[in-house]
């Protein structure tokens, strides 16, 4: 075999194997993120996606957010307008997630067989522009 010929193949291998190993890394670290609308038509046509991870992005329903001091617990309902899934957190919600309304999140977690979605994750949108309280 010539000399060319081996360096050839090697960097061929090389080349081959660093791909396999990049192609794999991103399969098994791969989030699907999806709405509320989607994950639900996703979970009714395929009874294995439950306790896939997903990422699901929509709005808090307003009035839906339960805390539970205690065991740091929260509790609230997500909505894209045409679907309602509950949500249940355990640990610290980020300071823009307040009770007011149209709040933006997105949760990451798993959707359990019992249709309560369990975070792992919970991220809240801020406010894209903040404006001073008019003076009186």
């Amino acid at each position: 075999m010539k000399p060319g010929h081996k360096f050839l193949f090697g960097a061929v291998l090389i080349v081959g194997s660093v791909s396999l190993l990049m192609f794999q890394g991103v399969k098994e670290t791969g989030v699907y993120f999806l709405t509320p609308t989607e994950l639900a038509s996703k979970a009714s046509a395929d009874p294995t996606f439950h306790n896939v991870g997903v990422k699901m992005g929509a709005r808090v329903v307003p009035g839906s957010v339960k805390r539970d001091a205690a065991t740091q617990t929260v509790d609230f309902q997500v909505t894209d307008g045409a679907q309602i899934y509950p949500v249940t957190y355990r640990g610290l919600v980020p300071d823009t997630f307040t009770d007011a309304s149209d709040i933006e999140v997105v949760v990451e977690g798993r959707l359990g067989a019992d249709g309560v979605f369990h975070a792992t994750d919970v991220l809240a949108k801020c406010g894209s522009r903040y404006e001073a309280t008019p003076e009186a």
